[in-house]
């Protein structure tokens, strides 16, 4: 068994890896779910209401956090093995299930498999709480954001030369095979237990929220995230119905955003360990609102490519001081609960409110004026953020 508590080098590589499978399974429901329905014959509106139903599990994963927290006995690695099985047991049953004959029982299989991922999830994170220092948890979400992206690259180059070649089902079959496969990892990985008992969640977690700081913290997440939460699902949809791209050219250009976010998180997770977090926030965020709204003069697809591009390095920047932000403000004994609460909220705002509504804002305003909005949603987030105050900014 390797023990990584003092090894960076195998903590980023455990933790990135862990982030790529969830990034496979991201580019299935944030891309070729999204095309693939559209060329069904699916409502556009309909589509981001039954991607916005799937990635529910990820918005509640304020529920799975505290059930891996009550039961830190059996440890961290447990919850991760059994998330990624279900996760890519989802992904084989959809293959034979046709969304137009049955779309209901379509959307509940991949909602059991977002779960599966929501527990790999919260895990991953509990357990990098665990074993991290505070000097270096911007550089471990970022190797976790690197992979993550990465993961999303892959996926929606890879899962969309499949569906255009041979068919989308084939396309969830090899997410799920190569969920499976990552997942081994973990088990060469010793697991040291932080306790034996069963955690008071609910009297700690309380405790936790009546800091003011974790109360800022909590409004700030769902906000920040709105933008990128609209973008996510707008893109695709603007790539094929108003540039009339195949599937394959979307699934190219949809790529470059999470390339560039693997570069981003690198970047952001030394920038906010060296210059601390609230700075780093700041300025990529206030760079995001000028390229955000610039999306309105994307008229061709190599101008909408330079500028998914240079919005996902932004994105990879403030996301790793975000979530090194979070850490810092994390209880470890409550580690996969209040972290998980806080990453809910982010996820509210991502896909409750960005993804989820962002069909209907293309039906009401189009997608020029849904650019603009998507920019505007940053503005709340920057002010609640001046106000949070914290104790240590760490700075190396």
């Amino acid at each position: 068994m390797i023990d990584i508590r003092e090894n960076s080098i195998l903590k980023y590589l455990l933790f990135a890896s862990l982030y790529f499978s969830e990034g496979l399974i991201w580019s299935i429901s944030s891309v070729i779910i999204l095309v693939f329905l559209v060329e069904e014959g699916i409502s556009t509106s309909m589509v981001t209401l039954v991607a916005g139903i799937v990635n529910l599990p990820w918005i509640l994963k304020f529920v799975w956090g505290p059930i891996t927290d009550y039961f830190i006995k059996f440890g961290r690695k447990r919850f991760i093995l059994m998330g990624g099985l279900l996760a890519a047991a989802g992904l084989f049953i959809v293959v034979f299930i046709d969304p137009l004959v049955a779309l209901v029982p379509f959307s509940i299989i991949l909602f059991l498999s977002h779960v599966g991922v929501g527990f790999l999830d919260v895990s991953a994170d509990a357990w990098a709480i665990e074993i991290s220092h505070e000097e270096e948890r911007g550089k471990i979400n970022g190797a976790m954001f690197a992979g993550l992206f990465l993961g999303f690259a892959v996926g929606a180059l890879l899962f969309s030369f499949i569906a255009q070649t041979i068919g989308y089902k084939y396309s969830f079959l090899a997410a799920g095979l190569l969920v499976i496969l990552i997942i081994i990892f973990p088990l060469f990985v010793k697991e040291i237990r932080t306790t034996n008992k069963r955690q008071q969640v609910a009297k700690l977690l309380i405790s936790e929220f009546k800091k003011k700081t974790t109360k800022l913290v909590a409004l700030f997440s769902p906000l920040v995230h709105i933008n990128i939460g609209i973008l996510m699902f707008v893109l695709p949809l603007y790539m094929k119905i108003e540039l009339q791209l195949e599937i394959a050219q979307i699934g190219l250009i949809t790529a470059v955003f999470p390339i560039m976010m693997i570069i981003g998180s690198i970047v952001g997770g030394v920038l906010t360990d060296k210059f601390g977090r609230k700075i780093v926030i700041s300025v990529f965020i206030g760079a995001s609102i000028v390229f955000s709204a610039a999306l309105i003069f994307a008229d061709t697809w190599q101008i909408l490519a330079v500028l998914f591009g240079i919005i996902g390095l932004l994105h990879g920047c403030y996301n790793s001081a975000i979530m090194a932000l979070f850490m810092d403000v994390t209880n470890p004994r409550i580690g996969a609960t209040q972290f998980s609460i806080l990453t809910s909220l982010a996820n509210v705002g991502e896909i409750g409110i960005g993804n989820t509504f962002s069909g209907a804002m293309i039906s009401a305003l189009g997608f020029t004026r849904t650019f603009l909005y998507s920019a505007w949603f940053f503005g709340p987030a920057l002010l609640v953020l001046y106000y949070i105050r914290l104790k240590k900014d760490y700075k190396k």
